[in-house]
């Protein structure tokens, strides 16, 4: 009995040393500023372009720093899931050519450490996983399209982000934010979950563990994240940026999207990646929405001035939470403030079948099944070749994969067989609730975008293959929330303009707090 309270004392104390010596580590990333007074917390692109043009800042000490961030956060937050080996020899490289090459040659992403989430295939030293153990050590046969654009201009690939396993479409019973390699990722304001599925890049922007990032979304992985991590998501146009290379659910409705701290970061980040990419046939389509100058030439302060935005009640149903009222109303009285007309109480006339009925989820299924098949056989090398393989992986190693958890999506989804009538029929379903709800809504009433409460709206986005740009709204009980302005396809010069006005007019989004870490 002496051994075992002795025993039981030796862990208390242990315990407490760990924990003090973690607070004293978290307390040491507030040491973020430089010797020459340039700080690297919570700096934009743009600042930062600045203070490499100033000899402030090299590469090699923002990726440095970005190191020594992750070392320090991330087996709490578990925000990132590798670093890349490389990334030190990017630095280097990218401090080289600025030596070299002429002032204002280079992108404004050039130098830039940035993480992708780990379904966007890198043809590097970095595995493409989804999250999952079923991937560790496959082999991919190229970039994705949207890291080749990211290296074109010079990014620094810092490594991969976290996410909810398979884009959480393996489970309905596995936390957002979990992967089996990753562990579960946590929100840096509350240590919660952190929402997903792209939930490791939005925490790693939110805590300073990395510049800017990139997401996917097929429904509510960018939007949703970005919401509760307090940072600014990008749902682009389904094409504009290429899916090629990228862990897919469904091509109908995947889009690969920037997460970053502010509007302008994202904007530059997302005229870097849209683009034309002859690996994903929809990027030609969608290339017509790209505005000549790109995204950055939208970020006006004045950008809300006439412009009308749909208020949809439906959406503000916040039960007896007065502080909510308060604050999205005030939210929509500082939107009239800055000159745009609100077009209140209106409703969507397909919402009740959206809500109501399954014809997502049928169609998902089939789709995931047929496009991930797809995915596999293009891998160089790879563990699995196949759904089925994915699952049967799963159940064989039960402990890496916490099978306890389960698969019953993926299940569902191996059932499939293709495109028969039920499947047809749901199709056609979204097609007609999109254009007989939404796009009605929006050309009869003249709208320039909708604007909702947190990721609420992403339903009826995702259906679409609509943009949406989540900015940080404020916090509740310390808790983050944002507010999405949501448009139809194309409209992302549009909700740049509303969504950078919103943000430099309220400037609410602050840092996570210093608080203790523990184990």
């Amino acid at each position: 009995m002496c051994g075992a309270l002795m025993a039981s004392a030796s862990r208390f104390y242990f315990y407490q040393f760990l924990s003090i010596i973690l607070l004293v580590a978290f307390l040491a990333r507030e040491s973020t500023t430089l010797a020459n007074g340039f700080s690297i917390k919570e700096a934009t692109v743009h600042e930062l372009q600045l203070a490499f043009q100033r000899n402030q800042l090299t590469s090699r000490q923002l990726v440095e720093f970005y190191l020594n961030q992750i070392k320090i956060q991330n087996p709490v937050l578990k925000g990132v899931l590798e670093v890349n080996p490389d990334a030190l020899a990017q630095a280097d490289r990218a401090d080289q050519e600025r030596r070299t090459k002429a002032p204002g040659s280079l992108s404004g992403l050039h130098g830039i450490p940035i993480l992708v989430k780990d379904n966007i295939a890198t043809k590097d030293k970095l595995n493409t996983t989804a999250g999952s153990f079923a991937l560790l050590g496959s082999v991919m046969p190229r970039d994705a399209g949207v890291v080749t654009n990211l290296r074109k201009a010079g990014a620094i690939i810092l490594g991969k982000a976290t996410l909810s396993e398979w884009s959480h479409y393996r489970s309905s019973k596995a936390p957002l934010g979990w992967s089996a390699r990753g562990g579960q990722g946590k929100n840096p304001y509350t240590l919660d979950e952190p929402c997903g599925s792209s939930s490791g890049s939005a925490i790693s922007v939110a805590a300073n563990l990395v510049t800017v990032s990139l997401g996917t979304e097929t429904h509510g992985s960018i939007l949703c994240p970005s919401s509760m991590n307090s940072v600014v998501g990008i749902k682009p146009t389904v094409g504009l940026t290429s899916r090629a290379g990228v862990v897919p659910i469904s091509l109908r409705q995947d889009t690969v999207g920037p997460i970053c701290r502010t509007v302008s970061d994202a904007a530059y980040v997302l005229e870097t990646i849209a683009g034309i990419d002859t690996y994903d046939n929809a990027t030609i389509e969608a290339s017509k929405y790209i505005p000549k100058g790109g995204y950055a030439q939208f970020l006006k302060k004045d950008g809300l001035r006439g412009k009308r935005l749909g208020v949809v009640r439906l959406f503000y149903e916040f039960g007896n939470d007065t502080l909510l009222d308060e604050t999205f109303n005030l939210h929509l009285k500082t939107l009239r403030q800055r000159g745009a007309v609100l077009v209140d109480n209106l409703k969507i006339d397909t919402i009740d079948e959206i809500i109501g009925y399954r014809s997502e989820e049928i169609s998902l299924s089939f789709e995931f099944k047929l496009s991930l098949n797809e995915y596999l056989k293009d891998l160089v090398a790879s563990p699995v070749k196949s759904l089925a393989d994915v699952i049967a992986f799963n159940k064989e190693h039960p402990k890496l994969e916490k099978i306890e958890y389960g698969q019953d999506i993926m299940l569902q989804a191996e059932k499939t067989n293709g495109i028969e009538e039920a499947q047809k029929q749901a199709l056609l379903n979204l097609t007609r609730w999109s254009q007989d709800g939404f796009e009605k809504l929006m050309k009869i009433n003249e709208l320039d975008a909708v604007v909702t409460p947190f990721f609420s709206f992403s339903d009826i986005l995702a259906i679409g293959g609509y943009p949406g740009v989540n900015v940080p709204a404020g916090y509740e009980k310390g808790v983050p929330f944002g507010i999405c302005f949501g448009g139809l396809k194309g409209s992302e010069p549009k909700l740049i303009e509303i969504a950078y006005s919103f943000e430099q007019a309220t400037l609410i989004r602050k840092p996570p707090p210093l608080r203790k870490l523990e184990v």
